[in-house]
């Protein structure tokens, strides 16, 4: 990373805390977000697919974000991130615009996902627009690419025109394609000119390589020392093999728990003595049996990994 941007480095895609009645535990945010920033997270995503973003209304939506500011108090350098796309532009100009009122850092914003083959040149005037009325000077926001999930991926060339258009505002992409090579791509089509934030963690270090400067993903919620660790060893030059390892051990032993909330909620309750936070239907909690289970096999992994 010769020339790092602003929001480089270590993200947690954020778990949303939650009320039995499935209302937003405002209350614990700040705290789960400290505890974040504490194991070596440099910010954290809000609302993202982790933090079950789209089964949160507008006015829930914009009591989170005021809420996570308050981390601010106890961790000023702590960035924060929104995920504020919907299939509306409106909806998300104002969600977007309510991120930055209250002092996010940056956004992360989600093509409109329900006109599946929208085109290039349509999703160019989406993203536009949300940028022109919504996204104010020193403000930045990335395109979120995860085809698999939204339908609607952001091409290479679409990325360049965004880039061109707005050199500073948008700033570049959240990687959620789960693709090695489109990762590759991204690096030879860009360098270090867009910011890069991969979503998955056993490709972190094969990224980094590739010129990304980051990660925003649903592990570090549990694993983000060793997320860091890469992160750092990478800029200092340093292997990171053994480190990386132990990251793609315990993304793939949590894979097999998809969707992440669920599993997510009931390891950190688990793992680190915080509620057991519901999950938002249409996920429904992990029964204790899967917990337990999966509990044993990131031990266990992690475990074989940093013996061997």
């Amino acid at each position: 990373m010769s020339t790092p941007h602003p929001l480089a480095g270590i993200y947690a895609a954020s778990l949303t805390p939650l009320d039995a009645d499935f209302s937003p535990d405002l209350e614990s945010l700040p705290p789960y977000l400290a505890f974040l920033a504490s194991r070596g997270c440099h910010g954290a995503l809000l609302l993202g697919t982790t933090g079950e973003g789209p089964s949160f209304s507008p006015a829930e939506r914009e009591a989170i974000f005021r809420a996570a500011r308050t981390v601010r108090e106890e961790h000023p350098g702590f960035r924060l991130l929104a995920g504020t796309g919907t299939p509306s532009l409106q909806e998300t100009i104002d969600l977007t615009r309510a991120a930055f009122e209250a002092g996010f850092d940056g956004v992360v914003v989600l093509p409109p996902y329900y006109f599946r083959k929208a085109s290039d040149e349509g999703l160019f005037a989406w993203f536009d627009q949300v940028i022109r009325k919504a996204v104010p000077e020193g403000g930045y926001l990335l395109g979120y690419h995860i085809p698999g999930t939204s339908g609607v991926g952001l091409s290479l060339d679409l990325l360049a025109r965004l880039k061109e258009a707005h050199p500073q505002k948008f700033a570049g992409i959240k990687d959620s394609s789960h693709d090695a090579e489109h990762a590759r791509a991204l690096g030879e089509r860009f360098g270090d000119d867009l910011l890069v934030l991969n979503g998955t963690d056993s490709f972190l270090g094969l990224a980094l390589e590739a010129k990304a400067q980051g990660c925003i993903t649903a592990p570090a919620n549990l694993i983000s020392p060793d997320l860091r660790a890469v992160w750092e060893a990478a800029r200092r030059g340093k292997p990171f093999s053994s480190i990386q390892a132990r990251v793609s051990a315990a993304r793939h032993v949590l894979e097999r728990y998809a969707p992440f909330p669920p599993i997510l909620k009931a390891l950190a309750a688990r793992l680190y003595g915080w509620p057991r936070w519901p999950v938002r239907p249409p996920l429904m909690p992990v029964p204790p049996e899967v917990e337990e289970r999966a509990a044993r096999e990131l031990d266990e992994a992690m475990t074989s990994q940093s013996n061997g």
